[in-house]
């Protein structure tokens, strides 16, 4: 090794030797970051490209200086090293936009900008001083990071040497001066002193166990390699001949100093003696005898399980010589033979010379074994390698169970392993590069072979986009008095042969069954019923009626009734031709309905047309993709959402509402305003639905008096489509907390679903109409509250009225709130329902009692989502509370 007298190359004017000096270089780094953020990416490239030029054509002459400096390692192999690292990591990063806007999603409104780390403090080791060098050097000024090196002292000529070299040359081209900088007189404190320096902003640390760790103790990102310990299995599977060629050409490779190299061949018995003779053949030392085996082990590795420094990068025969074991002068390699590995076992360590071990295995999963034990002695997240054939089942087989079981970044097939995890060499699409993350199994920060990407930051510029909106509802929608029979007449296309209809015992009582059955049997379709369907569909009702239709095997489902029988055919449906679909997945809130964590699956499979004939005017099921279920379990009612639940075809035939007895008629009458109006005020509410939603109050405001108190024909035909209206509307743009606070209202007081919505609709419109909501729910183009405002228009769009003399503090919209309330209580009046829950009969201690469940399942209810006001708990519960007496709070904004 030759002496190293430092020279003054850096612009303070004085040799890096002293803390004081460092920060000298620092404060002229900074100012050179800074300048480095005002080159354009054309700019940045031109400097990258002329910097690596320089440092391809100084690769002989750094390799020269590296040998004279370390005395480890071929002069040769160094050469091939220092082209790689200049030529191989350029052409990886020639096309890579690294300045400024790198991404650019005009439609999709984001774009990623490229921002460097700052400063860098990049580590040199001794045994790859100069490739490491350049290396590190070029890919910070690709990225714009100014980086200053701290060299091992033992090589600190030519690290500088290769630093100064590209540094030169990208000043030529036009980077900032101070780019790069280096410690003159390198030491372990002043190494210390930069990576904890506050003007650092990340490490790259390349180096000894030691080094790495203190870099990632230093508070700042850190990015380096940890300890490989390569295991090599071999099996009889593999081209024997091409694993010693490798093997040598790998471990060889510059005496062996790169850290993923080969370190213990695991060997299957039946190939073990056959590889053993191959690698005597091409002039590699066996060593066997244990005195040796013991010498040699002795010579290579402390007691401590550390590293000989002395034998690290030295040829074989050296090694040998070392060691008092007589190899031929031409040896290229010592293959040492051992039978177990661990702390016992001193040449089962990673060993950085020509010295490779080898290990029998028995078969193949006891070479797994064997080479798991191996890395996790001593390379975990390093490299593996494994030499298989790759083309055959079984060779395929064996490599994905043994990268299932080695925990290393890197598993490399039947390459060799220093030039294979080098990247490129051997596969070209692996990353090139020369500082080899190790993953969380080495404890660094990525698995990944460090590159540009890891140098910088990445700016996420996102702009606000509307959420996608959409209208689905059943593909044929069939309306009139008497139109059921003409619309089944549609069946015939597709040549039905059995129908299911699911029902309950009214409609049977009623002869409307009757009507149904006769028009399939027109259509040549016969039917099987259930009848039994209860006002609250149940889970083990659905189980039920699906075991029926195991039996019946039909290819049409009609649900055929009020809203209970219609939502259990829907998920009857789904449990039919689904049988392995889990109720509690089915369940399953969601926040965006196309991203639920566990997707229904597809409809169609053995029921070929799905559908709904509604015999009430008020739930909407016949064109909606929800469905009420109640776990009897529990006493809890879940509304199931999903597009997959939406009948194929619906048939809204007023015939069947005629006979529909007053307070019936009433409560769904009741439902379906509230269903215009949560959907006309819902989040997701658009231009597509506020028409139906203000056609469908318009029709139930008008027509539901003569509906229910004159059972007039005419009257219940505009109700009922009106329902049918309405459902349409919040299928699309959804529901809110009314709903959800009447499904718990229902549950747990058996108050009629409808009717508990009238009971709470004029709570949840005063609570609604704030422009000061408590929180507001999160969805895009909901950009502010608006809930009071559509309501008000309501009150002009309708032509509601009002006798009462308001507040004349109040303004229009917040007097057009009390108008909409007063008009719906005074509906609820014309149809003598109950106007609070208490006028229904229930106990005022049993309801308060209550009340704190109800909010807590109101709070998870699947409606809440789409409120235009996202609901606090205690503010559910107030609501609940005013509900009993029928108080109204209205809001003060």
């Amino acid at each position: 090794m030759s002496a190293y007298n430092p020279e003054v190359t850096q612009s303070i004017g004085k040799l890096v030797d002293s803390v004081e000096s460092l920060d000298e270089l620092l404060k002229k780094v900074e100012v050179a970051q800074k300048a480095f953020l005002k080159l354009s990416q054309e700019q940045v490239d031109y400097i990258f490209q002329k910097a690596s030029l320089a440092a391809n054509c100084a690769r002989y002459e750094l390799a020269v200086l590296a040998i004279e400096d370390g005395g480890m390692g071929l002069l040769e192999d160094k050469i091939i090293k220092n082209h790689f690292a200049s030529e191989n990591i350029f052409n990886k990063y020639r096309n890579t936009k690294t300045v400024g806007v790198i991404e650019h999603d005009e439609f999709g409104g984001i774009d990623i900008v490229a921002e460097p780390l700052g400063i860098l403090a990049g580590i040199s080791p001794c045994t790859n001083p100069t490739s490491t060098t350049i290396f590190k050097s070029l890919i910070s000024l690709k990225t714009r990071n100014c980086i200053v090196f701290s060299p091992h002292p033992r090589t600190a000529r030519s690290s500088i040497r290769a630093a100064k070299i590209i540094r030169d040359a990208a000043i030529e081209a036009g980077a900032p001066e101070d780019c790069i900088g280096w410690i003159d007189v390198a030491s372990i404190s002043l190494c210390n002193s930069l990576m904890n320096h506050s003007s650092v902003s990340a490490i790259l640390a390349t180096g000894s166990v030691a080094l790495v760790k203190a870099a990632y103790s230093c508070g700042k990102p850190a990015l380096g390699g940890g300890a490989g310990n390569s295991p090599v299995l071999v099996d009889e599977l593999s081209d024997l001949e091409m694993v010693v060629n490798s093997v040598i050409l790998s471990k060889t490779f510059d005496n062996s100093l790169i850290c993923a190299s080969e370190q213990c061949l695991v060997v299957l018995d039946s190939v073990y003696d056959k590889l053993i003779s191959g690698f005597k053949n091409r002039g590699v030392h066996i060593v066997s005898s244990k005195d040796e085996l013991q010498r040699l082990g002795n010579l290579l590795i402390d007691e401590n399980g550390n590293m000989n420094p002395k034998s690290v990068g030295i040829s074989a025969v050296e090694i040998a010589k070392m060691a008092s074991i007589d190899i031929p002068k031409d040896a290229v390699m010592i293959l040492a033979e051992i039978n177990e590995i661990g702390r016992g076992e001193k040449l089962s360590h990673e060993k950085l010379c020509p010295v490779l071990s080898i290990i029998r295995a028995s078969d193949f999963n006891d070479g797994v074994s064997k080479a798991k034990a191996l890395v996790e002695f001593g390379g975990l997240g390093h490299t593996a390698c494994i030499y298989t054939e790759p083309n055959s089942d079984e060779g395929k087989r064996r490599i994905t169970e043994f990268q299932r079981s080695i925990p290393t970044g890197r598993v490399l097939v039947c390459m060799p392993a220093a030039q294979g995890a080098m990247g490129e060499m051997f596969n070209f699409r692996q990353t090139p590069s020369l500082t080899l993350g190790c993953g969380s199994w080495g404890h660094t920060s990525t698995a990944e072979g460090i590159g540009v990407k890891h140098l910088l930051n990445y700016k996420q510029v996102v702009q606000r986009r509307d959420h996608i909106s959409w209208f689905k509802v059943p593909h044929s929608i069939y309306f009139n008095r008497g139109c059921l029979e003409e619309a089944l007449q549609d069946l015939k296309e597709i040549n039905l042969k059995k129908a299911y209809i699911i029902t309950d015992r009214v409609m049977v009582s009623l002869g409307f069954v009757d009507n149904l059955i006769e028009g399939l049997k027109s259509v040549g379709v016969v039917s099987e019923m259930f009848a039994e369907v209860p006002p609250e569909p149940d889970v083990e009702t659905i189980r039920e009626i699906v075991k029926r239709l195991n039996v019946s095997k039909p290819d049409c489902l009609i649900g055929f009734g009020g809203g209970s029988p219609m939502d259990a055919s829907k998920l009857v449906r789904l449990m039919y031709e689904h049988p392995t679909v889990k109720w509690n997945e089915v369940v399953t809130r969601f926040m965006d309905i196309r991203k639920r964590i566990v997707k229904l699956p597809p409809s169609g499979g053995k029921i070929q047309k799905f559908i709904c004939i509604p015999t009430t005017s008020g739930t909407g099921a016949e064109m909606t993709p929800f469905a009420v279920i109640t776990d009897n379990s529990t006493g809890i009612k879940y509304p199931i959402t999903s597009y997959k639940l939406t009948p194929d075809m619906a048939i809204v035939d007023a015939n069947f509402v005629l006979s529909m007895p007053k307070f019936l008629a009433a409560a769904t009458g009741l439902d379906a305003l509230t269903h215009a109006l949560e959907a006309f005020v819902a989040t997701y509410a658009s231009e597509y639905t506020d028409g139906l939603c203000i056609q469908a109050m318009r029709l139930i405001f008008d027509h539901l008096p003569n509906s229910v108190i004159n059972a007039d024909a005419k009257a219940r035909e505009y109700v009922h489509n009106a329902s049918s209206i309405a459902g349409m509307a919040f299928s699309n743009a959804f529901l809110g907390i009314c709903h959800a606070l009447a499904h718990q209202l229902g549950a747990q007081m058996h108050i009629p679903h409808g009717i508990a919505n009238a009971i709470l609709l004029p709570h949840i419109i005063s609570y609604n109409a704030s422009n000061r909501p408590t929180k507001q729910s999160i969805l895009s183009q909901y950009k502010y509250p608006v809930a009071k405002s559509r309501y008000a228009k309501l009150v002009d769009i309708l032509h509601f009225k009002s006798n009462q003399s308001f507040d004349s503090n109040l303004d229009q919209e917040s007097i057009n709130i009390r108008i909409l309330v007063e008009a719906i209580q005074n509906l609820k009046k014309t149809l003598q329902v109950p106007m609070c829950v208490k006028d229904h009969g229930i106990e005022e201690e049993h309801y308060m009692s209550k009340v704190e469940s109800m909010s807590i399942h109101a709070l998870d209810d699947q409606c809440v989502g789409a409120n235009p006001r996202f609901p606090l708990l205690n503010e559910i519960k107030q609501l609940y509370i005013d509900a009993y007496s029928g108080f109204v709070r209205y809001p003060e904004h």
